[in-house]
């Protein structure tokens, strides 16, 4: 099963991240909770982890590019 994460909310009133750097690269396995991926906001630099343990697939946003809270960051092949 693939599952696609999307960037969390970070803050009430934070409304985009810019990815700073992937932790994990394609076809790189991550288990839950592991940092995926640096994000900085207007307000706070901070890492987003895997909700889920498996294979990162595809990066949907490239580092240095500007994401809306809600909006698809990766796919990840989930085990199991």
């Amino acid at each position: 099963m693939r599952a696609t994460v999307k960037l969390p909310k970070l803050g009430e009133t934070v409304e985009a991240a810019v990815i700073l750097q992937w932790y994990c690269a394609e076809g790189q396995a991550v288990e839950a909770g592991e940092p995926l991926a640096s994000v900085e906001t207007d307000k706070v630099e901070t890492d987003v982890p895997s909700p889920v343990s498996g294979t990162v697939t595809r990066h949907l946003v490239q580092p240095e590019e500007e994401i809306a809270v809600g909006a698809p960051m990766c796919e990840i092949d989930v085990q199991g």
